[in-house]
């Protein structure tokens, strides 16, 4: 049960992200979590070094999307701004909104990728639906109420999956 927490890849952040490799491993469509995965949650819209990655990434090919369990109106800058679809209220880790994207996009689960900050959420989510699973670091340590809850469990995750040498913090790799 400790691997559906284990991502597939591990990076500092999303700008330390080798995307090229992402594209040699077949990957079509990148979805993006948004609070301290993209942007701190005191901040309402996306920094241009944000909107140039995403454009980079559309020009290098791929669909990118957002995907949060935030409100459809914390997501609305960030879906205008960066130009790119939104699923907002995701309830992840549940499946529903992962099963909706590779339906609606007509992906296969091994050209998807999901991006985030939280193993709970996240990487869990992703891995129960067999997508790659890229797990960077929080931007920052302010989080929402109940983010506090599952990083608290998270902590217990990384501590069982070092002792099993299946995750070491701070040990990047792709």
């Amino acid at each position: 049960m400790l691997d559906k927490f284990i991502p597939d890849i591990y990076q500092k952040s999303i700008f330390t992200i080798d995307y090229k490799k992402l594209k040699l491993r077949g990957i079509k469509c990148i979805i993006f979590d948004v609070d301290n995965t993209i942007e701190p949650i005191s901040i309402a819209k996306p920094s241009r070094k944000v909107k140039d990655l995403i454009e980079r990434l559309k020009d290098l090919g791929f669909k990118v999307l957002i995907m949060s369990n935030a409100s459809k109106k914390r997501l609305t800058p960030f879906k205008e701004i960066l130009e790119v679809d939104c699923a907002a209220s995701s309830k992840k880790p549940f499946s529903h909104k992962f099963h909706k994207i590779l339906k609606e996009y007509n992906y296969k689960v091994n050209e998807v990728a999901i991006i985030g900050d939280q193993i709970m959420t996240d990487i869990f989510g992703g891995n129960k639906v067999g997508i790659t699973t890229i797990l960077v670091n929080p931007i920052s340590s302010k989080d929402q109420i109940f983010t506090h809850i599952t990083r608290f469990f998270e902590r217990i995750i990384i501590r069982k999956a070092m002792k099993k040498k299946l995750f070491t913090k701070g040990q990047y790799y792709d």
